[in-house]
């Protein structure tokens, strides 16, 4: 099988009706905190539990195209002995791998990051790739000042995140692109609308100078929200325009699929906006999804907090998570329906 078949293959899987991602790719030190927060013991077993609920919960390949995953998962296996990729592909569930070290301050550009991992990444592809992984993930991100993100800063997160992208391609692995300008702060929907249009200008130059085949990516963008630390609030209406009208600006209609981080959002918040988006615009030339990770899975640890007798009421909560998303990426939720359970 040629790289393209091969790319076009999986993307056609991921833009499958009615299904998203789930990011389940968290680093230990991530994982930690969030466990942390509610009492739950962050060790290698309780990350590979936590991970196979998640993997094994019934009826979850009804909305689940692909779930991104941390190396340590990808080595993982479920109470079955199973290796968890496994599980999803069996499952017609694509495995997918973060990719990137993490962040680093950009010298010369106060305030702004760029994410490192590039060094050894072919290498480290066809390892993931052995062991199950079909596509990648790498997460570039944008603080909010009014000095931030400079312009080296967005030209120089755009070239790392265009050149991840080719060397993926090569290698048969659909990319991620992940440009997050983040919700710490107080600026104003106008201001992240601002931002978030000069950011995906710059990776998508960067994307076409590199020659990746915008056709075979998955870009996973920030909504157009305002600031945590805003005091005015945006209705979902305000974010689906908003976040449409830098989209159009923006992104080829080649991208085959736009699937949303939540970044920071509420779970019912982030549904709430991906269904304004679709309900607001069914002629857009992509697919408009989710790929989640704490707006799908907040609820899920609040049920499970790290006690298997809870394991059955969490996946009871991911399940209904995943099928309010699902909806709202057909433009069909609405409130009730998180109380019609």
């Amino acid at each position: 099988m040629s790289n393209e078949t091969e790319l076009q293959a999986t993307i056609a899987k991921i833009v499958a009706p009615g299904k998203g991602i789930l990011a389940a790719d968290e680093s230990i030190p991530t994982i930690t905190k969030r466990f942390n927060a509610l009492n739950i013991e962050s060790n290698a077993e309780s990350r590979r539990a936590y991970r196979a609920l998640l993997t094994t919960t019934r009826g979850a390949d009804e909305y689940l195209s692909g779930v991104i995953l941390f190396e340590e998962t990808l080595g993982q296996a479920a109470d079955d002995g199973t290796p968890l990729p496994q599980v999803l592909a069996k499952r017609g569930i694509l495995p997918g791998i973060k990719v990137d070290k993490g962040t680093t301050p950009l010298p010369g550009a106060p305030g702004d990051l760029i994410t490192q991992g590039l060094d050894g990444l072919a290498e480290r592809l066809a390892t993931y790739k052995a062991q199950g992984a079909r596509f990648t993930k790498w997460r570039e991100v944008y603080g909010v000042t009014d000095r931030n993100p400079t312009p080296l800063g967005i030209e120089a997160n755009a070239e790392v995140l265009a050149r991840y992208a080719a060397v993926c391609q090569a290698a048969g692995l659909v990319p991620i692109v992940e440009p997050e300008v983040l919700i710490d702060g107080d600026h104003t929907l106008e201001r992240c609308r601002d931002v978030t249009e000069a950011v995906l200008h710059g990776v998508f130059d960067a994307l076409y100078r590199h020659r990746v085949a915008t056709e075979c990516i998955v870009l996973k963008p920030n909504m157009v929200v305002p600031g945590k630390d805003c005091p005015r609030k945006a209705k979902p209406e305000e974010v689906a325009a908003a976040t449409l009208e830098v989209l159009r600006r923006t992104v080829p209609a080649s991208v085959p699929t736009i699937n949303f981080l939540s970044g920071g959002q509420g779970a019912e918040e982030a549904t709430a906006n991906l269904n304004a988006m679709n309900a607001a615009d069914s002629r857009a030339p992509w697919v408009l999804s989710f790929s989640f990770a704490r707006a799908l899975q907040d609820p899920v640890m609040h049920a499970w907090l790290g006690n298997r007798n809870n394991v059955g009421a969490a996946q009871e909560a991911f399940h209904h998570r995943l099928r309010m998303n699902s909806l709202a990426r057909q433009g069909r939720w609405n409130p009730s329906l998180e109380r019609a359970r």
